[in-house]
């Protein structure tokens, strides 16, 4: 006994497949057992290769390029005494979360796309192949591949893609404005609502008031600034012709009464003439009592002449001013003098127009206290007129730049999905795209490659796991 222990079946069997993989099978016949493992696998892929290139339909392929414009549009429209609207539309491309661009990939890509594409080709909706989308990086183009049986096919399905997809658009804007319109219009409605609101209180409170606008208001205060200015005029005209009356009553020694009477006799022509007849007669008794007696004769006529001009002067003048006839006779040498009858004339003027001015005054001063009454009124009327026009006139700018706003909105149909134009139209195809003989041929050269390697791998296995495992 060494200290050994026998082997099991298992592990003997182990240790024999591992000298088969290390040191290879014998080396008779080993050359042609690896041409003969070889030529299956390469006659495979050469069959598949010609098959392919054999009996593979022809495809070919129309391209369409599509771009997107990048700018966005704005404008501004104003309203004279009523208001602006501003419509401003981003660019598509200013999102760094949304792209227009994978939208429309979506799009040419969704099944409603595909079968009215199908239905203006003429074909089956099942056998109407996806198109090949691809968004080229760093611009706004969207290129297109259409297969087809033959050139006219591909063409034609690209044309009715094209077609359909942009009828596809047309039909979501046409959705998203008759919406938004819906909208607008109910907004609409409302802001027309508080218009007539507005107007409706506004002409109420015209109706109950009488204030029609400010500028009536401020004319009222316009009024009672001008009475003010004439009660001030007035003050000053009483004042001048009261101190006029009073100098002249100084200067006269007479009262306003005095001066009126005296003027109401002077003004009588009967009373005039038994005046001036009685000064005459007057005048010859002095002239004559110089030279005659009083005994003579021709003064005692003198003397009864001018007792009887005397007598009827001041029956006369009592009768007309209803004073006694000794007053009457007191007043011969006033009504006499005409430069006192002038200023008594003046006296009793001013006396008038100082009455005037009084009475013009206390009616100046009731206005002001009618309208002073009535300010406070009126300001607390003004300032709500005030809220009220101001009220209307925002409602009017508001629902007025609404509309216009709504208007300049429906100018630009491509502010939610982005105008697409046709850089490149559908493409006839000058040669198939599939079957290609080149590619075939070199897919099947590299799969024999392939297979060739794997089987030099097997054959120079035992140098290589002797240099790996040498003690193996």
């Amino acid at each position: 006994m060494h200290g050994t222990f026998p082997l099991s079946q298992d592990s003997r069997r182990l240790i024999r497949l591992w000298r088969v993989v290390r040191d290879g099978m014998p080396s008779v016949g080993r050359y042609r057992r690896y041409i003969m493992a070889m030529v299956g696998p390469l006659a495979i892929i050469w069959f598949l290769t010609a098959a392919y290139l054999l009996v593979a339909n022809d495809r070919f392929d129309s391209k369409m390029t599509l771009i997107l414009p990048g700018s966005g549009v704005g404008g501004s429209m104003n309203v004279e005494s009523i208001g602006q609207a501003t419509a401003n539309t981003a660019s598509a491309f200013s999102s760094t979360t949304l792209s227009p661009t994978e939208n429309y990939k979506r799009l040419l890509m969704s099944d409603l796309v595909l079968r009215n594409a199908a239905d203006q080709a003429g074909e089956p909706a099942d056998g109407f192949p996806a198109p090949s989308v691809k968004l080229i990086d760093q611009t706004n183009l969207i290129e297109l591949r259409m297969p087809g049986g033959s050139p006219e096919q591909s063409q034609r399905r690209m044309e009715a893609l094209r077609a359909a997809f942009l009828e596809e658009l047309d039909n979501l804007r046409e959705d998203e404005a008759a919406k938004r319109e819906s909208a607008d219009a109910a907004r609409i409605g409302e802001l027309e609502s508080k218009v007539d609101d507005a107007q409706e209180a506004l002409l109420a409170f015209q109706g109950e008031t009488g204030l029609v606008s400010l500028d009536q208001f401020a004319s009222r205060i316009s009024v009672l600034d001008d009475l003010r200015g004439k009660e001030r005029d007035r003050r000053t005209q009483l004042s001048e012709t009261g101190a006029t009356a009073s100098r002249l009553a100084s200067s006269l020694s007479i009262s306003l009464t005095q001066a009126r009477q005296a003027l109401l006799l002077k003004a009588d022509p009967v009373f005039q003439e038994l005046l001036t007849r009685y000064a005459k007669t007057v005048g010859e008794v002095t002239q004559q009592g110089a030279t005659l007696g009083g005994a003579h004769g021709t003064m005692e006529e003198l003397d009864m002449e001018r007792s009887e001009l005397r007598d009827a002067l001041a029956s006369r003048g009592s009768g007309l001013s209803g004073l006694t006839k000794s007053k009457v006779l007191a007043f011969a040498d006033l009504s006499v003098s005409e430069g006192r009858g002038r200023l008594m004339e003046m006296f009793v003027a001013q006396d008038g127009g100082r009455a005037g001015t009084a009475g013009a005054l206390g009616e100046i001063r009731r206005q002001i206290a009618e309208q002073e009454s009535d300010t406070e009124k009126l300001v607390e009327q003004a300032s709500r007129l005030a809220d009220l026009v101001r009220d209307l006139r925002v409602a009017e700018a508001v629902f007025s730049s609404a509309l216009a706003r709504l208007d300049t909105n429906k100018s630009d149909p491509f502010a939610s999905y982005p105008l697409v134009q046709t850089l490149e139209t559908p493409s006839l195809p000058r040669s198939r795209a599939a079957p290609s003989p080149v590619i075939a041929l070199a897919g099947a050269m590299g799969a024999s490659l392939l297979v060739i390697f794997g089987f030099l791998l097997l054959w120079l296995r035992q140098p290589l796991i002797r240099k790996i495992l040498p003690n193996a």
